[in-house]
């Protein structure tokens, strides 16, 4: 491929982004600002794609899993789609709705792609424990 500078904008960048040799596609990173953030979409595509995935995987595991690592899926999955709590604790007779409330709101803070990544986590450590 030629390493003529291509213009895109009125900015030019490498021709080497990506690389077909023998029928295979090979990307290079360059160290720049459009093509860091193509790299960081795509890798944020992919973590929401595991994410999904894992959400789909849990349902089908051949044991229920314990109790507080119910509660550990479902703050994780919550903390991940909503981010920190946004309703009233529920009522003193609620007594699910209560732990699964205090499981959220004990996730208070951590970022949404943190929450991502720990229920993807668990969700591989639950396939482990109790099989697929």
């Amino acid at each position: 491929m030629d390493q003529q500078k291509l213009v895109d904008d009125g900015v030019p960048w490498c021709a080497c982004h990506v690389i077909r040799a023998e029928n295979h596609w090979h990307s290079k990173v360059c160290v720049r600002g459009t093509e860091f953030a193509l790299i960081r979409d795509l890798l944020k595509a992919f973590i929401i794609a595991e994410f999904q995935k894992a959400a789909e995987e849990v349902k089908q595991l051949k044991a229920k899993p314990a109790d507080a690592e119910m509660l550990e899926i479902y703050s994780l999955y919550k903390q991940a789609t909503v981010g920190d709590v946004n309703t009233a604790r529920p009522g003193m007779l609620d007594f699910t709705g209560k732990a699964k409330w205090d499981a959220w709101e004990a996730k208070k803070g951590m970022s949404k792609d943190d929450a991502v990544k720990a229920y993807i986590a668990k969700v591989e450590e639950l396939k482990g424990k109790y099989g697929i």
